[in-house]
This record gives structure tokens, C-alpha cells and sequence, in this order.
């Protein structure tokens, strides 16, 4: 045996097979689903939506492209964050199409503090959605962390951001019908808690790393 092929059967030895990964694009399209659905039910067990907020929607155009560039930017930064989860499925392309999503749905509330959407009211605020938006967001942040860690991610923090922008922004955005509308308000006390889980996810991912199998030395 010459040195090239001890090499590799020292290397092989004791390796244990791997099973195929999961279709990760029906895996996040699953996990954005239930999440929204989730944030969606316990947002109305603790209030009811803003007094005409659907309505608003059909009426008002401006106020419906935002939502919808909304929905957009977090479905597309959740596919995005599950192919990081497996090496080489995010091409650069697609990665690139997140922050230019973002950045587009959130200039609409920069823009709206000169020339809002909307009317700006304090009709259907409620009392605790900087809270509620923290807290609606972390167990879905959970949900895919337990997801990934069962993939092969090459950067388990930096992926958990991903995907902790992705669930911080859920529950950011309905609070676009569930509470009152004002940019300012928007901006400061629902998109800014949506924003910092991405530092309570990096936190967790942290403590939460997957276990590498270590090899002994023969």
C-alpha cells in the first residue's frame, strides 16, 4: 500500500454513513408557513386586529405593496437561510436578492415618515408589540435552529441570523394590521425588535452549536 492510499484508508476508517439531505426549499417554504400561521393565531389570542386594517388593503395601494414586499423579503431570506444550512445550495445570486428585498420593504416606512401609506393614527395600538414581537418570533427561531442543526451548516451562526431575521420579521410585519400604523412607530417599536432576535438567535446558535464527532489518533 503506498502513502497515498494509507492515507485515505486512515481517513475512511470507522466512517459511518451519512443519510441524503432533506429537500431544503420545501423545508423552508414548510417552516415559513407554519410560522406564519403561528404568529398569525397567537397574535389574535392576545388582540384583535386594527379596526379596518383588511380593508386597507384592497383600498389602499401603497399600503398593500408594502405588505406584500414584506412577505416577499422574509420568504425569500427563509429559503435563503435553509440552503445555507446545506454547503454550496445558496448561490450568490439568490443571497444577493435578500438585502435588496429588505431594503425595499423597509424604505417604504423611511419614506412614509414624510409621505405615509397611510393616514398615521394611533387607532388599534397596542400596549406591548415591541414585547409581543420578541416574543412571537423565538419560537420559530427555535423550531429552525433544531431544523439546521440536523443539516451539514458550515456557519451554524452566522446561518441561525439568517434565519432569525427571517422570524423576527413574521411577526414585524403583521403587526402592520394588528396594531396602529404610523412609520415612526412601525420603525422604532415593531421592525427594531424584529431586527435585534437576529442577535438573540446568534446568542442562542452560540450555546446551541451541533456536536462534531472528534476522530482518535491511531
Amino acid at each position: 500500500m503506498n502513502v497515498h492510499e494509507e492515507l485515505i484508508a486512515n481517513l475512511s476508517h470507522d466512517l459511518e454513513p451519512v443519510s441524503p439531505a432533506p429537500n431544503v426549499n420545501a423545508l423552508a417554504v414548510a417552516w415559513f408557513l407554519l410560522s406564519t400561521l403561528y404568529v398569525v393565531a397567537i397574535t389574535h389570542v392576545f388582540g384583535p386586529l386594527r379596526p379596518g386594517a383588511l380593508s386597507q388593503l384592497v383600498s389602499e395601494p401603497r399600503f398593500l405593496l408594502e405588505s406584500l414586499l414584506g412577505v416577499a423579503a422574509i420568504f425569500f431570506a427563509s429559503v435563503a437561510a435553509f440552503r445555507a444550512a446545506i454547503p454550496a445550495a445558496l448561490s450568490k445570486t439568490f443571497a444577493a436578492a435578500i438585502p435588496v428585498l429588505m431594503t425595499l420593504w423597509l424604505a417604504q416606512y423611511v419614506v412614509g415618515l414624510v409621505n405615509p401609506a397611510l393616514e398615521a393614527s394611533a387607532l388599534g395600538k397596542r400596549n406591548y408589540c415591541f414585547v409581543e414581537t420578541m416574543v412571537y418570533s423565538f419560537p420559530p427561531i427555535l423550531i429552525a435552529l433544531f431544523l439546521i442543526r440536523r443539516l451539514y451548516p458550515l456557519h451554524f451562526v452566522r446561518t441561525s441570523m439568517a434565519l432569525s431575521l427571517a422570524a423576527g420579521m413574521i411577526p414585524a410585519l403583521y403587526m402592520q394590521l394588528a396594531c396602529m400604523y404610523e412609520p415612526l412607530h412601525i420603525l422604532s417599536l415593531h421592525i427594531l425588535p424584529g431586527l435585534a432576535m437576529v442577535l438573540i438567535g446568534a446568542a442562542t446558535a452560540a450555546f446551541w452549536r451541533p456536536r462534531r464527532k472528534s476522530f482518535n489518533k491511531r
